[in-house]
């Protein structure tokens, strides 16, 4: 049998995926960018997804692709998304 061990618990990836979520909207709002503009720029059909990523609802959360893509529309560094929420 294996030994894997728990690298992060299950709290852990909530609290990773929430900071994300707050750094994007938090730029977003900065740059007076509305949730469609973005989701549209991204590549997502419509605000839904989006909103729901931004929000944290349902589990959505962005991938790296979408990360990479937000810094370059926000034009800031991908690191900007990983700072801890003050």
């Amino acid at each position: 049998m294996l030994n894997i061990p728990d690298i992060v618990n299950e709290e852990e990836s909530e609290e990773f995926f929430r900071t994300i979520s707050y750094n994007v909207k938090r730029i977003r709002n900065d740059r007076g960018i509305s949730q469609l503009e973005v989701a549209l720029s991204i590549g997502q059909k419509s605000s839904g997804f989006y909103a729901n990523t931004e929000n944290y609802k349902h589990g959505k959360h962005f991938n790296l692709l979408h990360l990479f893509k937000l810094s370059k529309l926000f034009d800031v560094e991908i690191t900007e998304f990983f700072k801890q929420i003050k």
